[in-house]
C-alpha cells in the first residue's frame, strides 16, 4: 500500500509513525499515482510495506480501514471498486474511529465474514527509530495519544467532580433540572449523590467512586427511573449471580417493570429494566441482540472488579462492544485512578464521562489489632483516620515476644493452634460489649465452619428469636424433598442459626445461603462467619468486622491481603443511621512484619488496572462478525490505553537521561571506555570463578570455625565476617519434587542494631559506616559468600555475651590493618585444589585481562578513580536509556499482538479458521461454548469422542471441565470412565503440542491438570439416579458444587 504525500506532508513523520507500528519503507515506483485499490494518492518518494501478508480486500466498506485513513465512506470516490485480485496492506484501526465509523453493537451479529481477511502469520517487525531520533518523534505522539481532556467541575465540599471529554469539545456546564425529578427520596441526598444525579439528568455518563455502603445505588436507581420515565430500556449488570438476584428483588419492589437474566434463570426478558450478569450482556452483544437497539443506559455495578485476573476481561469486552449512543453509570469502590478510567470511556465512546469521587464514609471506622499471644485489642486507626503509632508499635512488640517464645518452644506445636481460642474470646467480648452483629471473615470454607462450630457454647438469641429463626428456616426448606431435608448441611446448620450463629460461603446450598442472608438482614444472626465473597457488593453491613487472618491463598500461593481488599471487606462495618462508628478487628500473628502491617492499615485502595487477556472465545467471536476484529479489541482495550498514557512520561524520562548523558564530558573518552570495559570483563570473570568456589564439594572443607569470609546479599554488603558453623538442609525442587541439599553457613557479622530489633520478622542489615553496630550470628546461604580468605581467627567458645562477639570485630579490624592491599584469599587452584579445566581457562582469561589493565596508561593516572566513576556513571545512564527505549517501544506497540498471532495460528492448525481468518464449522461451534475450554470440547465433539458414550458417561466426563474445587480425593475410576478420560487427555495433549508449535507459551502438564476428574464417579452415580444425600457421602467436596453443576451439565433435577 502506498500512502499520500499530500496527506502526510513530512516524510520523516510518516517514516517514524510507520516504524513505530512495525512497517518498513522503500521508494515508491513513479507509475503508482494511487493505491492499487483505494482512492489514496501516492507519494513518489515513499512506499509503505506491511509486515503482514497481503490479503484480498472486500468491496464493502471497512470501518477500521477507513478510520485509519481518516475517511468515511462518503469521502471515498463514488463508484470506485477495487480491481480483481488487488491487495491492500492498510493497518486496521490504528487511529481512533469517528462516531459514525464505530459499528453498532446491536448489529455485530448480523453480518458474517464472507471473504478473506489479512493473515498475521509470518510477521516481520520494522526497525524502531534510534535513541537520538526519539525527541524528533514528539510531534508524532499526538497520533498515538488519546484525544481527551479533563476539566474540574466546581462542587460543594465532600466530593470532587471532574469530567473527561473529547479534546475538540468545550464543557459548557451541567444544566440544573427544571421539571420534576425522575425519582424522589425520603431522605436528604449526600453531595456526591446530588452531583451524580445531575449528570444523569443531563444524559451524560458518570463514574461514582465511593466507599462501601456510602449509598452509590441511589445513583443507579435514579438512572433506571429516568429511563423508565422516558420509555427507554436500561440494563443493570453485576459481577456475580447472587448480587444480580439481590438487585433484581430490590429493583422489582421499586419499579415492577424489571426482568432478570443470569446463566440459570430468565424472568421477564421483555421488561424495560433488565438485571443481568456481565457475561450475559457480552453474549447479547456478540449475538447482535435486538434488545440493544432500545437500550439508553447501562449500569455497571462493582466496576472495580474489572481488575479481576480471570473475569475482568469480560467487563472490558462488554464496554468496548457497546454502542456509542448508550450512556453509562459506573458504580465503584474508591479507586485512585478513577479519572483514568473516565478518560478511557471518553476516548472509546466519544462522549463526556464524569467522575464523582468521595472519601466520605457515613459511619466512621475504628481499626483494632489483636496480636497473637496478646491479651487485648490495640486501637491503631481512630475514627478520624489518624494512625496511632505508639499502639501499633506496642502490638508489634507483643508479636515479637510471641515469636521469641515460639522459637523456645516449638516442640510439637503448629502455627495457628491458638487461633480458635482467640476467635472465641473476641466474639464473646464483642457480644458482651453489645458490638453485634459481627461478620467474621475467613479465607477458606473449612475455616468458616471450624470457627463457627467453636461457638456452640455461646447463645446470642432469645427464645422468641429462636422461634422466628426456626419458622423462617422451615418455610425456606419446604421446597426441598424429604430426603434432601436430611442432608448433613441442612441438619447441622439449624442448631447454629437458632443460637444466632451463621455461616456464609460458596459451599452452601443456594437455599441455605439465601435463608442465612435473610436472617442476617433481619437481625436474627448476631455472628456471621463468611468468606470474602460476602463482601462482593451484597448490601448487608454489620456493626463489627473481624478478620481471623491477614493472609489468603489466591489459587497459586499464600499472600498477605492487599490494602484494597482490606478496605473493601472492612467497609462492611458500620450501619448507616444505626451506629455512630464501625469497629474493625484484625488478628495478626508473628509472621507479619511491622512494614506489612502498616501498609495494610494505612494503604490506599488498589488502582483499577486492566486484567485484559486474550481468550479463544473472544478471538473466534470477533472473527465471526464483520465490523470488528481482534486487533481492534486489543487497540481499544483499557490495557492498551493505560500503556498509551505512559508514553509522555517515558519520553520525558528519555529526554532527561539524554541530557544527563550529554553533560558528562570525559577527556580522552575512547581510551577511558577501553579501560572501563577491561575492568568490567574482569568483574564478570570474577563472578564465574565465584560459581566454581561456591560448589559445596570445593568450599565446605574450608568453612571451618574462624574462617574469614566476605558476605554480600544484593545491595547489602556486610564486608568481612567469621564462620561459626555450617549445616545441611533439604530443599524440594519446585518442578521435579526432588530433594536438593541446601547449605547454610552461620557467620558472625557486623549488623545494624535497628535491624536486630526486628529480627523476628525482618532480615539483618549491615551496620552503616557511621554506626557502631553489633556483631551477630546470621545464617547465610553459600552463594552469598563473595570471597573466602586464607586467614582464620580464634573465636570464643561462648558467643552469647556481647563482649565476646565484639572482640571478634576488633580482630577482623586488626587483620584489615595488617593487609592494607586487601585480605589474602584462598587460591582456587593452589589452595582449594580445584582441577576443573573450565576454571583454568577462566583464570587464564583473568591473567590476560589483568595484563592489559596494568599496561594501560590510565591505570597509573592519579585521577583514575574520578575518571573511572564518571565513565561508570555514563555507562549506567546509557543502560537506563536503553531500558527506557524498550519501555517506549512497548508503550507504542499494540500489546499482546504476538499472542494474538499465535492464537490465530493455533486456530488455523486445528481447523477452527482458515488462513484468511474465516471461521470454519469448528469455530462456529466453539463460539457457543463460554463456560469451559472451547477448543478441547469442540475437538472432542468433532473427533466423535461422545458418539459411543452413554448420557451418564458423557455427563461424568464433562464434570472435568467445571469442577474447580480443592479436593484430596482422587477416585479410582472404572474402565467405563477411565477410558473416556484417557481419550480426553490425549485430545488435550494434542492441543498443547499444537500450541507449543505455534509459539504459544503453555505448560502441558498444568494444562492437563486443569481438567480434574475428582467428581467423575460421583456425577456418574448421580446421573444414574442416585439421591443427592447418597452422593454427598461419596466425596469430601461441599454439597454446592453438585448443585451448581446441575445446570452446567444439564442434569435431570433430583
Amino acid at each position: 500500500m502506498v500512502l499520500s504525500q499530500t496527506k502526510y506532508d513530512r516524510p520523516g513523520v510518516l517514516q517514524e509513525a510507520g516504524s513505530a507500528m512495525g512497517y518498513q519503507f522503500r521508494a515508491a515506483p513513479s507509475s503508482l499515482p494511487y493505491c492499487s485499490h483505494c482512492p489514496t494518492m501516492v507519494s513518489p518518494a515513499l512506499h509503505l510495506i506491511s509486515p503482514r501478508k497481503a490479503h484480498h480486500v472486500k468491496t464493502e466498506y471497512n470501518p477500521a480501514f477507513s478510520a485509519y485513513m481518516g475517511k468515511t465512506p462518503h469521502e471515498h470516490r463514488q463508484g470506485w471498486q477495487p480491481p480483481e485480485g488487488a491487495v491492500c496492506d492498510h493497518p486496521s484501526g490504528r487511529q481512533r474511529k469517528r462516531p459514525e465509523d464505530k459499528p453498532s453493537a446491536a448489529g455485530l451479529g448480523k453480518t458474517r465474514r464472507d471473504g478473506e481477511v489479512d493473515s498475521t502469520e509470518g510477521a516481520s517487525s520494522g526497525k524502531k527509530p534510534k535513541l537520538e531520533d526519539v525527541t524528533s518523534e514528539d510531534n508524532n505522539l499526538a497520533d498515538l495519544m488519546p484525544h481527551v481532556k479533563v476539566q474540574a467541575v466546581e462542587t460543594v465540599e465532600g466530593c470532587t467532580h471532574e469530567v473527561a471529554l473529547p479534546a475538540d469539545e468545550e464543557f459548557t456546564g451541567l444544566k440544573p433540572r427544571t421539571g420534576k425529578p425522575a425519582k424522589e427520596y425520603p431522605f436528604s441526598l449526600d453531595a456526591f449523590q446530588r452531583e451524580a444525579i445531575l449528570c444523569v439528568d443531563n444524559n451524560q455518563s458518570v463514574l461514582v467512586s465511593a466507599h462501601t455502603s456510602a449509598g452509590k445505588t441511589v445513583c443507579a436507581e435514579y438512572a433506571i427511573a429516568l429511563a423508565l420515565r422516558e420509555k427507554q430500556r436500561v440494563i443493570f449488570t453485576s459481577p456475580i449471580k447472587a448480587l444480580s438476584n439481590q438487585k433484581y428483588r430490590e429493583m422489582y419492589e421499586e419499579f415492577q417493570d424489571v426482568g432478570l437474566m443470569t446463566g440459570d434463570v430468565t424472568i421477564n426478558p421483555t421488561a424495560s429494566c433488565l438485571v443481568m450478569t456481565t457475561e450475559i450482556l457480552r453474549s447479547m452483544l456478540y449475538r447482535g441482540s435486538e434488545v440493544m437497539r432500545e437500550v439508553a443506559w447501562v449500569i455497571f455495578d462493582e466496576i472495580h472488579y474489572m481488575r479481576d485476573s480471570e473475569r475482568g476481561v469480560v467487563w472490558e469486552e462488554t464496554i468496548i462492544l457497546l454502542p456509542d449512543n448508550v450512556h453509562y453509570v459506573f458504580l465503584s469502590a474508591t479507586i485512585p485512578n478513577a479519572r483514568q478510567f473516565a478518560e478511557w470511556i471518553c476516548h472509546l465512546h466519544k462522549q463526556p464521562c464524569h467522575v464523582i469521587y468521595t472519601d466520605y464514609r457515613p459511619t466512621p471506622l475504628q481499626h483494632y489489632i489483636f496480636p497473637a499471644g496478646g491479651d487485648g485489642l490495640r486501637l491503631v486507626v481512630d475514627e478520624n483516620g489518624d494512625f496511632r503509632e505508639d499502639n501499633f508499635n506496642t502490638a508489634m512488640q507483643v508479636l515479637r515476644d510471641a515469636g521469641d517464645l515460639a522459637k523456645g518452644d516449638q516442640k510439637g506445636r503448629k502455627g495457628g493452634t491458638k487461633g480458635p481460642s482467640n476467635v472465641f474470646k473476641i466474639v464473646k467480648m464483642i457480644m458482651e460489649r453489645n458490638f453485634q452483629p459481627v461478620i467474621i471473615f475467613s479465607f477458606s470454607k473449612k475455616d468458616c465452619e471450624a470457627y463457627a462450630l467453636q461457638m456452640t457454647k455461646l447463645d446470642f438469641n432469645t427464645d422468641e428469636e429462636k422461634k422466628m429463626v426456626e419458622e423462617v428456616f422451615n418455610n425456606a426448606i419446604d421446597c426441598l424433598s424429604d430426603e434432601d431435608k436430611k442432608l448433613p448441611q441442612v441438619e447441622h446448620v439449624l442448631p447454629l442459626l437458632k443460637r444466632g450463629i451463621g455461616i456464609h460461603h460458596g459451599g452452601l446450598l443456594p437455599i441455605l445461603k439465601e435463608t442465612i442472608e435473610i436472617l442476617f438482614s433481619e437481625g436474627l444472626i448476631k455472628a456471621l462467619f463468611a468468606t470474602e465473597t460476602f463482601a462482593m457488593g451484597i448490601n448487608m453491613p454489620a456493626r463489627t468486622v473481624l478478620f481471623t487472618s491477614a493472609s489468603k491463598f489466591d489459587g497459586k500461593d499464600f499472600r498477605w491481603i492487599s490494602s484494597g481488599e482490606y478496605i473493601q471487606m472492612s467497609g462492611r462495618a458500620g450501619r448507616r443511621g444505626m451506629d455512630d462508628r464501625g469497629i474493625v478487628i484484625l488478628m495478626v500473628d508473628e509472621k507479619m512484619s511491622p512494614t506489612i502491617g502498616k501498609q495494610l492499615l494505612k494503604g490506599s485502595a488498589d488502582p483499577l488496572n486492566s486484567a485484559f487477556h486474550l481468550t479463544y472465545n473472544m478471538v473466534l467471536n470477533l472473527l465471526r462478525v464483520e465490523e470488528i476484529n481482534p486487533e481492534y479489541m486489543l487497540e481499544k482495550s483499557f490495557y492498551q490505553f493505560q500503556h498509551y498514557r505512559a508514553i509522555p512520561g517515558v519520553v520525558e524520562k528519555v529526554n532527561k537521561l539524554e541530557e544527563q548523558y550529554n553533560k558528562i564530558q570525559i577527556p580522552n573518552e575512547e581510551n577511558v571506555v577501553i579501560y572501563y570495559k577491561i575492568r568490567q570483563q574482569l568483574a564478570k570473570l570474577g563472578k564465574e570463578i565465584e560459581e566454581y568456589i561456591h560448589k559445596p564439594k570445593y568450599c565446605l572443607p574450608f568453612l571451618q570455625p574462624g574462617r574469614l569470609v566476605k558476605v554480600k546479599n544484593e545491595d547489602d554488603d556486610f564486608g568481612w565476617g567469621v564462620v561459626v558453623n555450617f549445616s545441611k538442609k533439604s530443599n524440594v525442587k519446585p518442578n521435579s519434587g526432588e530433594l536438593d541439599p541446601l547449605y547454610v553457613v552461620e557467620v558472625l557479622l557486623h549488623c545494624s542494631k535497628e535491624s536486630l530489633k526486628n529480627s523476628a520478622t525482618e532480615a539483618a542489615k549491615p551496620a552503616r559506616p557511621d554506626e557502631k553496630g553489633e556483631m551477630q550470628v546470621v545464617p547465610v546461604l553459600v552463594h552469598l559468600l563473595s570471597a573466602i580468605s586464607s586467614v582464620r581467627l580464634y573465636i570464643p567458645k561462648d558467643l552469647r555475651p556481647i563482649d565476646n562477639r565484639q572482640s571478634v570485630l576488633k580482630s577482623i579490624q586488626e587483620v584489615q590493618k595488617r593487609f592494607p592491599d586487601g585480605v589474602p584469599l584462598l587460591d582456587p587452584i593452589d589452595d582449594m585444589g580445584i582441577k576443573d579445566q573450565g576454571l583454568k581457562k577462566v583464570i587464564q582469561k583473568v591473567e590476560a585481562f589483568e595484563h592489559r589493565m596494568y599496561s594501560h596508561p590510565l591505570h597509573n593516572d592519579p585521577n583514575l578513580e574520578t575518571i573511572y566513576k564518571l565513565c561508570e556513571r555514563k555507562a549506567q545512564i546509557a543502560m537506563d536509556i536503553k531500558a527506557a527505549k524498550r519501555e517506549l517501544k512497548k508503550a507504542r506497540t499494540v500489546l499482546q499482538m504476538d499472542e494474538l498471532k499465535c492464537r490465530k495460528r493455533v486456530l488455523r492448525r486445528l481447523g477452527f479458521a482458515t488462513s484468511s481468518d474465516v471461521i470454519e464449522m469448528k469455530g462456529r461451534v466453539a463460539c457457543e461454548i463460554s463456560s469451559a475450554d472451547e477448543l478441547l470440547l469442540t475437538e472432542m465433539m468433532f473427533n466423535g469422542l461422545f458418539n459411543d458414550l452413554s448420557a451418564e458417561q458423557a455427563t461424568a466426563l464433562l464434570s472435568c471441565f467445571v469442577f474447580q474445587e480443592n479436593s484430596n480425593e482422587m477416585p479410582k475410576l472404572t474402565e467405563q470412565l477411565a477410558g473416556p478420560l484417557r481419550q480426553m487427555q490425549e485430545c488435550a495433549k494434542r492441543i498443547a503440542r499444537v500450541s507449543a508449535e505455534a509459539k504459544l507459551e503453555i505448560d502441558e502438564e498444568n494444562y492437563l491438570n486443569s481438567f480434574r476428574p475428582n467428581l467423575m464417579d460421583v456425577v456418574y452415580t448421580w446421573a444414574n439416579g442416585a439421591s443427592f444425600a447418597h452422593i454427598c457421602k461419596m466425596t469430601d467436596v461441599f454439597e454446592v458444587p453438585m448443585v451448581r453443576f446441575q445446570p452446567q451439565l444439564q442434569l435431570p433435577a433430583v
